[in-house]
């Protein structure tokens, strides 16, 4: 972890805001890397437009957060409170959302590849036209999700709930794989959907 100070992190977040606010004509786009967040209050700072690579979130309360167009690869949000949050347009690829809420949050064209939902809830959620490949989604809840558009290629789906996902028929699926990392189960283009909309029925 990189060692910064509260108060420089502060210091960032606050010219981050008026980065935004100005549309880039004062302030300084936020650009950090190996922070660990998890002791600050950021429910007053933007986060969207943001580069935040390898940074810690687990636990942390983020609901309604805006982290849209933002590069946020190999952060971590495990057990994460993110209902309701939006990353749009974000690149998501490598982070970790084991055990987070992400209900009725927003990962429309954002880009996750290897990302891990591990038992996240995802119920709700606005995942139309996302690159979902080889994401992790083992025993996570995806009921009612929005898939139309999105591109499914290896994600893993062993024990995930599926109940009622939407735009199913408009999604690109590549390949799922029902199995496990080590021992794969791969079904392909409409073997996969065809699995899918069973899934979706029971």
């Amino acid at each position: 972890m990189t060692i910064l100070n509260v108060e420089d992190i502060i210091v960032q977040l606050e010219s981050h805001r008026l980065w935004i606010e100005t549309i880039g004509k004062k302030g300084e786009k936020l650009g950090l890397d190996e922070i660990d967040f998890r002791n600050l209050d950021l429910s007053k700072y933007p986060l969207d437009q943001a580069y935040l690579t390898a940074c810690l979130f687990d636990g942390m309360n983020l609901n309604l957060k805006d982290m849209s167009s933002s590069l946020l690869c190999s952060s971590t949000f495990k057990f994460a409170n993110l209902e309701g949050s939006d990353f749009c347009k974000s690149n998501v690829s490598y982070v970790d959302f084991t055990n987070a809420n992400i209900k009725a949050s927003r990962f429309a064209d954002s880009e996750c590849i290897e990302t891990v939902f591990v038992k996240a809830d995802l119920s709700n959620a606005n995942l139309v036209g996302g690159l979902f490949d080889e994401a992790d989604f083992r025993e996570a809840s995806l009921l009612n999700a929005d898939v139309r558009l999105s591109t499914f290629e290896g994600v893993l789906l062993k024990g995930a709930k599926l109940g009622g996902i939407r735009g199913l028929e408009e999604a690109f699926i590549k390949s799922v794989n029902i199995g496990t990392p080590e021992h794969p189960i791969i079904l392909k283009g409409e073997e996969g959907r065809q699995w899918l909309i069973n899934e979706i029925k029971e």
